[in-house]
């Protein structure tokens, strides 16, 4: 176990006396800025790309902006809870607006793993973090109605094209939308009839700024280890499936290639002439993911195996953020009621 000595040892080569911190014999005092860019040097090495371009992000656009130049003891309850306030009201980069509840939320935990880093350096940290809450309002989500439903599976099947099979992999399988870009042919399972995610792709910010562009599409881990499954393909799809059995082993689906891919916001665009060819409304492209829990529920999934196929980590998240009873479903279990139903 490390001592306390060899933790302040540690603490002073990474904050080297001349430059980052006055010491006295109780207490190390560092601006923020600099114990956030260490914390961020040292984060980096532990968590995948695309967490450490968010938390990168939200720590030079949100929380250096306004603490940057603070010492530890400056990070009061009273101080932080003024902070959330803010960036709930006008924390808009442009200053119009508040922003949601849900990244005010992840800002206040990076901002609580910084002082938990400085907590491990010996560093007083006065704020109590557990005594400040946000309240997250439930956000509407897109479900396609029974009407457009049809409307666009009709559009989807009148042929085999990769790209409307991908999407019908969301619409039936619940697949994410970086999860249905990564698929490779080696990804299905014939005999078995049996998909395996094994990947997601995203387009991230080039923080490290290598090479002239601004931004990289990378294919990574799945989001989370539960995100890493197998689900058994349905069996109309299952036919669809044999276009691709030809390819080579290491061929992206939606192109056919092992030197090209679709990226996901192409794909984006992709749902969205599709839409316009139906004369449908514009939806993002994770309500296909909500309409296939939701119609999973509907036709008498049970919770667990639909939180397994949807990769979550536990049943409560497929239930509280994904479910969402439809009006006929209700009229439906309404109708079911008697004089005598609960005699």
């Amino acid at each position: 176990m490390e001592t306390k000595e060899k933790r302040n040892s540690n603490a002073a080569q990474q904050f080297p006396a001349s430059k980052m911190f006055r010491a006295t014999k109780h207490k190390m005092a560092v601006s923020f800025d600099t114990l956030s860019a260490q914390w961020l040097k040292n984060v980096k090495l532990r968590i995948k790309e695309s967490s450490y371009v968010k938390y990168y992000n939200m720590v030079q656009n949100h929380i250096l902006p306004d603490m940057g130049s603070w010492q530890m003891e400056q990070l009061t309850t009273e101080a932080v809870e003024r902070f959330v306030q803010k960036k709930l009201t006008c924390g808009k980069r442009d200053g119009n607006g508040g922003l949601s509840e849900k990244t005010v939320k992840d800002i206040l935990a990076i901002l609580k793993e910084i002082c938990l880093y400085a907590v491990g350096l010996d560093m007083e940290v006065p704020c109590r973090f557990e005594l400040i809450k946000i309240r997250r309002r439930d956000l509407e989500v897109q479900v396609l109605n029974g009407q457009n439903y049809m409307e666009l599976v009709r559009f989807l099947l009148r042929d085999n094209h990769p790209r409307k099979t991908g999407i019908l992999l969301s619409l039936y399988m619940g697949l994410r939308l970086g999860e249905v870009c990564a698929l490779k042919r080696q990804h299905i399972l014939y005999k078995e009839e049996i998909l395996c995610i094994r990947s997601t792709m995203q387009r991230i910010q080039n923080v490290d700024g290598e090479g002239k562009r601004k931004t990289k599409v990378i294919v990574t881990d799945p989001k989370s280890s539960s995100s890493v499954r197998d689900i058994p393909i349905p069996s109309f799809l299952m036919e669809r499936m044999e276009d691709f059995r030809r390819l080579p082993e290491d061929a992206y689906l939606l192109t056919g290639r092992t030197d090209r891919f679709i990226e996901p916001r192409t794909l984006e665009y992709t749902l969205k002439r599709y839409l316009q060819d139906c004369r449908m409304e514009y939806i993002n492209y994770h309500a296909l993911r909500h309409t296939f829990a939701t119609r999973c529920m509907e036709e008498g999934f049970d919770a667990k195996s639909l939180s397994e196929i949807l990769g979550h980590s536990n049943v409560n998240i497929t239930l509280n953020r994904y479910v969402h009873s439809s009006m006929e479903q209700k009229r439906k279990n309404m109708g079911k009621i008697t004089p005598h139903q609960f005699c």
